[in-house]
Order: C-alpha cells, then sequence, then structure tokens
C-alpha cells in the first residue's frame, strides 16, 4: 500500500504550522462523467412536477364553420365577430401537447455510483490542474489541497475573514467573483435572474462557531460541515475542481465518515 501523502496546515496567517496525513479519500480517480450523473440526480430532486387541467382552452362555443366560405376552417368562436378559438396557436387555446403530472423527470442514480461521485469529486479538490481548469485564481494559494486550522470555523466576522482569505492567497478568487458581476450584468437580460455570477471558494469545516455568517456577505463564497457535503457543492455546474479550504477537523472527521477507503470501482 503507498504511503499517505502529507501536507502543510495554515494558520489564519497563511503560515505553516502543522502537517496532517491526508485520507485515502484523496486519491480516489477522478470521474467526470459519474460526477456529472449524480450532478443532475440531485438537479433533479428539485423539480417539481407539472400538469394541464385537460379542459384548459376548450371551454368556448368556438366551432368550425366548414368549407366553400373562402376562410381558413379554424374553429371559430359564435357571434363572437370570427374571432378564433379552441384550437393551438389561438388566443386563448389548448396546448397541443401539454405536459403531464405522470412523466418521471427524477434521474435516479446507484448508491455506489453516488458514493463514487462524492468521492471522485473531493478528490478533484486536491488537483491543482483540476481546479485551475474551472477558472479559479490559484497563484497566490500555498498549497493544493488546502488545509487550514480549526480556528476558521470561529471567524464570526466578514473583515476577519477577509483578512484571512487574503493571508491564505483565497480572496484573489473571491475578487474574481466580484468581476464577473460587473462584467455579466450589461449583456442583456437573464431568465429568471438579475445577474449570473462566477462560483468561488468553498470552505468545509467540521462545525460551524460563527463562520456562515461571517461568509455570507463574500459573494461566490460557500460554507458547508463535512457531513452536509454534496456533489454539487463540491463540482458546480458538473465541473470537478472547485476551489476548497479544509480545517483540519474537517479532513480528520472526512476520514472517519468515509472509513479512509475508496469507493467500489
Amino acid at each position: 500500500m503507498p504511503a499517505q501523502k502529507t501536507v502543510k496546515v495554515f494558520d489564519l496567517q497563511g503560515k505553516p504550522v502543522d502537517k496532517i496525513a491526508l485520507p485515502d479519500v484523496f486519491t480516489t480517480p477522478i470521474r467526470p462523467d459519474i460526477i456529472k450523473r449524480a450532478v443532475l440526480a440531485l438537479q433533479s430532486r428539485r423539480l417539481q412536477p407539472q400538469g394541464r387541467d385537460p379542459m384548459a382552452g376548450k371551454r368556448t362555443s368556438a366551432e368550425s364553420r366548414g368549407t366553400g366560405l373562402g376562410i381558413a376552417r379554424i374553429p371559430r368562436i359564435k357571434d363572437g365577430g370570427g374571432r378564433a378559438a379552441f384550437a393551438p396557436g389561438t388566443v386563448g387555446g389548448r396546448q397541443p401537447h401539454p405536459p403531464k403530472v405522470e412523466k418521471n423527470i427524477m434521474r435516479r442514480i446507484p448508491k455506489k455510483e453516488a458514493r463514487l461521485a462524492l468521492l471522485s469529486a473531493i478528490a478533484a479538490t486536491a488537483s491543482k490542474d483540476a481546479v485551475a481548469a474551472r477558472g479559479h485564481c490559484v497563484g497566490d494559494i500555498p498549497e493544493i489541497p488546502l488545509i487550514v486550522t480549526d480556528s476558521i470555523a470561529s471567524v464570526s466576522k466578514t473583515s476577519e475573514l477577509e483578512v484571512a482569505l487574503t493571508s491564505l492567497g483565497v480572496l484573489s478568487d473571491v475578487c474574481r467573483v466580484k468581476e464577473s458581476r460587473k462584467i455579466r450584468a450589461g449583456k442583456g437580460k437573464r431568465r429568471g435572474r438579475k445577474m449570473k455570477q462566477a462560483v468561488g471558494p468553498l470552505i468545509v469545516v467540521a462545525e460551524d462557531k460563527g463562520i456562515c455568517a461571517a461568509a455570507g456577505n463574500l459573494p461566490g463564497v460557500d460554507v458547508v460541515t463535512v457531513d452536509a457535503l454534496n456533489v454539487e457543492l463540491l463540482a458546480p455546474g458538473a465541473q470537478p475542481g472547485r476551489l476548497t479550504l479544509w480545517s483540519s477537523g474537517a479532513v480528520e472527521l472526512l476520514a472517519k465518515l468515509h472509513n479512509g477507503g475508496q469507493a467500489e470501482q
């Protein structure tokens, strides 16, 4: 069995203070195909079944006048001045193929594949090439994966968190998210939202002691505990390699939750 890789643990000032052995989960092969399936399956759970009233668009007196009148045979309202109704394409008419509630819109994935996708997405956070391929700013980051002391979970002010991220070389990625909002805001209308923005770093802690409130005002920054990790957080848009800060306690708990081993291939 190959020896476990040892990485540095940094404090909030960006200085190495300790070393920690990475769990075997970080050596899981990166499988973008399975990660994409797991993300789509997770997103499908948020979809709401849709249906239409079977009589929608049909509550009208419209009938076709037949042929020989020099007009189209489309149904027209009686005593309505010849206004068309009922047929698809008319004002207030029925839909040609309305959605049905019995349609299966949820995608399912086997448990073993879902677990492999999660472990693979975790392993991608330890690959500098995968993180850089997502567009994250990794030039100032001392080491990937970036392991920080557990004191980061107790940061409760946004200003303190900004100072810590600056020392760790991560704030440049947060600035990239801010700039993406400015650039994309002037590119026309966005369906269902005012703007689009890039995805920033993810902070994984063993226990939230105030950092969620501190990171709430930083665009693109997400905070999650180890037991709430999912594939969509680690691989937004089904693209693995999100820039992730791990607390040392989160790494130790990660090894316990996944038994320090890889998923079955």
